[in-house]
């Protein structure tokens, strides 16, 4: 009788296997490492020299003087273009446009591609600006850009899209609903899978879907990519779906890094942490970022199957240890270039890392 029911509960554990998603390969669903591209590093800095005529301040801005950090990367004709946060002598963030051929030495443009105006989004982004972008591509060609818009005051996620990557029309807040439009909220990384170089977002169950908010994660989900609605537990509130780990290095906040990527395993996410002074992983020390990854599942993007007790990269470099933010490696782009991943990256939020992710 014991036999029987010992056989009995292998038979519907394989069938619940079987049913749903295949157990894990070990760590084979994560990058192994990301090793540092010493020889470009740091890949931008900030240029004195970058002059813009701001429409709101209404004078030339030295638009890059203080920093350049946090970028995004895409793959179009061939070439790879950086977008990434530049902050001028005021504070105020915008978006640059840089290009290049291998994905190694980059050609700026001279102007910001998407900044403040005097426009219907002047309330949410001055005088703070527009950060942290992260760009992927919809199926019919369109960049679709989640950005932070920060007046000082609060950071709200917001949207914009564009076919050139040059021009681009705000959609305002992903979040509309009246109880969220104050609620502090930022870094949107979309669900994708890789179509050669390109990335391109991807459906599931009909939607897409994107991971977005630091200290805890959360989802939202859309079916053109322009309107998006939050995922709610039944009481109605913010259904988190990544915490913070006591006793690790994620463990003050953890906060989405480039698009999420589909993959045989399920959906990798690369995610920024900040360890706890308190409560985290004594041998980083307090408050310093470094990557880490987490797997979810491809069938129900809010389940978390795995995620990876060891950071992929924490700050060793002086670029990275020293800047207008101490200790910071911060990953938003990521790109298919030649075969290889390159990732870009902030570091001590002043300047910009590549490497390469090895999996």
């Amino acid at each position: 009788m014991q036999k029987i029911l010992v056989w009995v509960c292998v038979a519907l554990l394989v069938g619940a296997c079987s049913s749903s998603e295949k157990a894990l390969n070990g760590d084979a669903w994560m990058f192994k490492s990301m090793e540092r591209l010493d020889a470009y590093n740091p890949l931008m800095e900030p240029d004195r020299r970058a002059e813009f005529y701001c429409p709101v301040r209404k004078k030339e801005v030295d638009w890059e003087e203080r920093s350049v950090f946090n970028p995004t990367a895409v793959v179009k004709d061939g070439r790879v273009w950086l977008l990434y946060r530049a902050q001028d002598q005021y504070g105020t963030s915008r978006i640059g446009l840089a290009n290049s051929r291998n994905g190694l030495e980059f050609k700026k443009n001279n102007i910001p591609v998407l900044r403040p105006e005097n426009d219907p989004m002047k309330e949410l982004e001055w005088e703070g600006g527009c950060e942290d972008p992260r760009v992927v591509q919809r199926e019919d060609g369109l960049f679709v850009m989640t950005y932070t818009a920060y007046d000082k005051k609060v950071a709200r996620l917001c949207l914009a899209t564009s076919y050139d990557l040059l021009s681009w029309e705000k959609h305002g807040q992903v979040l509309r609903e009246r109880k969220y439009r104050d609620l502090w909220s930022k870094s949107g990384a979309i669900v994708c899978e890789r179509d050669g170089s390109r990335i391109v977002a991807k459906k599931i169950k009909g939607k897409y879907w994107m991971y977005w908010g630091d200290t805890d994660l959360f989802m939202a989900s859309s079916e053109d990519m322009i309107k998006w609605e939050p995922l709610e537990d039944k009481k109605g509130n913010l259904q988190r779906v990544l915490l913070p780990r006591p006793g690790m290095f994620d463990s003050r906040l953890v906060e989405p890094g480039p698009f999420a990527l589909i993959q045989k395993d399920g959906i990798l996410l690369l995610y920024n942490s900040a360890n706890s002074a308190s409560s985290g992983d004594k041998t980083i020390g307090a408050d310093v970022y470094s990557v880490g990854q987490a797997l979810f599942s491809a069938k129900n993007p809010w389940e978390l199957r795995a995620r990876a007790n060891k950071y992929l990269i924490t700050p060793e470099k002086d670029f990275e240890k020293v800047g207008e933010v101490s200790n910071v490696c911060f990953l938003e782009g990521m790109a298919w270039v030649n075969g290889r991943w390159l990732m870009y990256y902030g570091g001590g939020d002043s300047r910009i890392g590549v490497a390469e992710g090895k999996q």
